[in-house]
Order: structure tokens, then C-alpha cells, then sequence
């Protein structure tokens, strides 16, 4: 809950750290109290793995330590990404309601769409609709890069905005509204109800916050205002882009032939549907956190080099008990079966309490972390398909990885690690 710390999330990541801190520390005791609940299996190599593991709850704590900080970094960053990119889609879907997107070419400012150039593309047969938007930087602080200013059609209710809260209406007498985008609310301590001063038509002039909307195009900040409103003020007619709403039974095809058609020869344009943004879209955010795939991989294999390193270590200091099993008749495919049940129970321990910790990191990392770092919220989530599947992968490569660690248990040398005791 606490504020961030010059723009850093100090106390999201403390929290972060104190949560994977007490789980592990916590780990002994819960471990001792999951594994005395489980019963004795009849087949002797299962019987013997939970009884070594219920004989000592602390080395089964400190082998499922690397998994559950390993997986914990996992389920949070997968529930984080899977979040964002979640929300991403529903926020592409509601901003992008029409059935094409035109947008003069741009060097710098300069690229727009002349009233008579409007004009003629939302008479161009096949368009049923079109809405036209402005684009511009306002300088609020000089100690800060400018915003974006949007002028496009909006309702009295902001409906057409993905708000973040209720819209607040402006009370008679009050300044005329604008809606300020999650980044600009939080940069400039904007609020529904507040009061904001623009640069516009050459002067300052004050307009009231009706709402806050979330924005993941401009990391700056925008302010979106009614387009009319601001001709009204301004007297700037031009346009950076069109939002077209075909008439039915119109391809987008024959549309983007009629477009071309109404437009100067040689008009540097870009027309593109709302699935071909939203493809570049989201293959620019796959891009973007592809290195966590890798990360979360890394993490996987920290995890499971503890649980090798720990199986090995126990393979060892256990030579003269696996020697007694072999003694007692247990088959070397006996003692591999115990190990991987060991270690598959050790994993899903790990996993089990990392799912729950990661889950809690998860929301720190949404709510807080990305909050304070980005100004973007965002809805919860979770691929539980992936984190059960990742789960269950982890569960079977640390009984396979117990398997390998413990290897010399399965030797005839451990026959003879008890001779010293006959």
C-alpha cells in the first residue's frame, strides 16, 4: 500500500522479496504437517519414499526450496504477462470498434487529412460511417515530455473510452470535460472532478476531468477531448486518422480500392483492418516480454539443479540404507521408483506452495509494481492450463532428475557399503 519511491515501487518489491522469504522459511513446518497426513501406499517402494520424507520434513523443505522460489518467479511472471496481454486484447477490441483504419503518413507532425479529404472519404460508396480524430502534444510541464492530445467524437458519458471508474459529468457552470488517459491522472495527480488547464487556441484554457481511462498506446500520457468541442475552440479542422464502418455487404477489399480511389494520386496513407493492428499489436508485445520465456526457463532449471544437488547429497549419506534394501530383496528398479517418488513428491510440495506464493507475488507484480511503474492497470488473469502443465513438467523432472542424482544407490557397490557392519 505504501507510494512509490521516485517513481520506483520500493515497498512492492520489499514485499516481493518478504513473501518468497517467509515461504521458505515457513516450509519445514508445512511440509511436516502436508506429509504426516499422507497414508502408507501397499507397494513397498512408494511406502518406504513417504516414509523417509515424513521421517525428515526438513530435508524435504530444503529440496523443495529451489522449486518453490523457482516456481514462485514462474506462476507470478506467467500470471503477470498472461494478464497484461489479456487485458491488451480486450483493450484493442474496445478501441478499435470499426471495420477499417486509415492514417495519414507521418513525418513528425505533418501528415493529415484535410477537411476536403475527409469530406471525401466518408462519401466514398460502400462507407456507411466515419469518425475522424486529431492528434497533438501539449507541453503541461515543462519538466516532462508532453501529452497527447486525442479530439474525436465522444458521448457525454465517455462510453466509447475504456474507463477505469464511473465518468463524472461536469456540474452547470463548471469547465466543459476532458478524459485523461491512466498515465496522465497519475503524472499530473489528476482525478474525476478535478480541474486541468490545456494550451489551446493560444491561450490556457481550464476544462474538468470526467474520467479516467486506460491507455496502453502512450507511455507520455493523453488527454482525449470532443472533437467538436475542440474545432469550437481551436478552429483546427484537420485529421491524423479515420475510423470507417463499412455498409453491409461491403468487403474490405472493394472499400480499400474506393478509399484509394478518392484519394490525391501518389497519397501516402495506411489503411489497415482491426485484425491486422491488432495482429502487429500483440506480436509487438510477444516480442517485447519473449526474454521472460527464457528467464522462466532458467528459473525452472535453478530449481531443478537444487533438487539435484540435494538428491545427490542425500545419495550419499544414505549408501548404507539403500545397501539394507538391497539386502532386504528391493530390486534396483525398487530403489529408482523410490527416488522418483521421492523426488516427485518433494516437487509437487514445491510446486504446490510456490502456485500459491507466485500467485500472491503475481498480484503484488500486477496491482503495485506495474501500477507504479508503468501507470497501466490491468485485469487478473491466470492460465491455469500452463501452470498446470508447467506443474505437472516440474513434478516429473524432479523425479527424473532424482532418479539420475541417486544412480549409485542403484549399484552393486551399496551392497557393500554395509560389510563394515556384519
Amino acid at each position: 500500500a505504501a507510494p512509490p519511491v521516485n517513481g520506483l515501487p520500493v515497498a512492492g518489491y520489499a514485499a516481493i522479496a518478504l513473501i518468497l522469504l517467509g515461504t521458505v522459511l515457513a516450509l519445514p513446518r508445512l511440509s511436516a504437517l502436508l506429509l504426516g497426513r499422507l497414508p502408507l501406499p501397499a507397494r513397498p517402494s512408494a511406502a518406504v519414499a513417504i516414509a523417509q520424507l515424513k521421517a525428515t520434513p526438513r530435508q524435504a523443505a530444503i529440496s523443495a526450496a529451489a522449486v518453490v522460489t523457482s516456481f514462485s518467479l514462474m506462476v507470478s511472471m506467467l500470471i503477470m504477462v498472461h494478464s497484461f496481454r489479456t487485458s491488451l486484447e480486450a483493450w484493442l477490441e474496445r478501441m478499435l470498434p470499426a471495420d477499417l483504419y486509415l492514417r495519414a503518413a507521418r513525418s513528425g507532425e505533418t501528415g493529415y487529412l484535410t477537411p476536403e479529404e475527409q469530406a471525401r472519404l466518408a462519401a466514398t460508396p460502400g462507407i456507411e460511417r466515419a469518425e475522424f480524430v486529431r492528434a497533438q502534444n501539449l507541453l503541461l510541464d515543462p519538466g516532462r515530455p508532453p501529452v497527447t492530445l486525442l479530439a474525436r467524437p465522444i458521448p457525454a458519458d465517455g462510453g466509447m473510452l475504456p474507463l477505469s471508474a464511473p465518468p463524472l459529468a461536469p456540474r452547470a457552470g463548471e469547465p466543459p470535460p476532458v478524459w485523461v488517459s491512466e498515465v496522465a491522472a497519475d503524472l499530473y495527480g489528476l482525478a474525476p472532478g478535478r480541474q486541468v488547464r490545456l494550451p489551446l487556441g493560444g491561450e490556457s484554457r481550464a476544462f474538468t476531468v470526467a474520467g479516467v481511462w486506460r491507455d496502453y498506446a502512450r507511455q507520455n500520457g493523453a488527454i482525449a477531448i470532443d472533437r467538436e468541442l475542440y474545432i469550437a475552440i481551436t478552429g483546427d479542422r484537420l485529421a491524423d486518422d479515420a475510423a470507417l464502418w463499412l455498409a453491409k455487404g461491403v468487403s474490405a477489399a472493394e472499400a480499400l480500392r474506393a478509399l484509394r480511389a478518392r484519394l490525391p494520386e501518389g497519397a501516402s496513407v495506411e489503411i489497415a483492418t482491426p485484425r491486422e493492428v491488432r495482429a502487429a499489436s500483440l506480436a509487438i508485445f510477444d516480442r517485447t516480454f519473449a526474454i521472460t520465456y527464457a528467464l522462466e526457463a532458467a528459473a525452472i532449471a535453478i530449481g531443478l539443479a537444487g533438487v539435484s544437488v540435494s538428491f545427490g547429497a542425500q545419495a550419499l549419506a544414505r549408501r548404507r540404507e539403500f545397501g539394507v534394501l538391497r539386502h532386504l530383496g528391493m530390486r534396483r528398479r525398487e530403489i529408482a521408483e523410490m527416488l522418483a517418488g521421492e523426488g516427485a513428491l518433494v516437487a509437487a510440495l514445491g510446486a504446490a506452495f510456490g502456485l500459491a506464493s507466485g500467485w500472491v507475488v503475481g498480484l503484488i507484480l500486477i496491482h503495485v509494481v506495474n501500477r507504479q511503474s508503468f501507470h497501466w492497470s490491468m485485469e487478473l488473469a491466470v492460465p491455469w492450463l500452463p501452470l498446470a502443465a508447467l506443474a505437472a513438467a516440474i513434478v516429473l523432472a524432479a523425479a527424473a532428475t532424482a532418479v539420475w542424482s541417486g544412480r549409485a544407490a542403484m549399484s552393486a557397490e551399496v551392497v557393500r557399503a554395509v560389510r563394515e557392519d556384519w
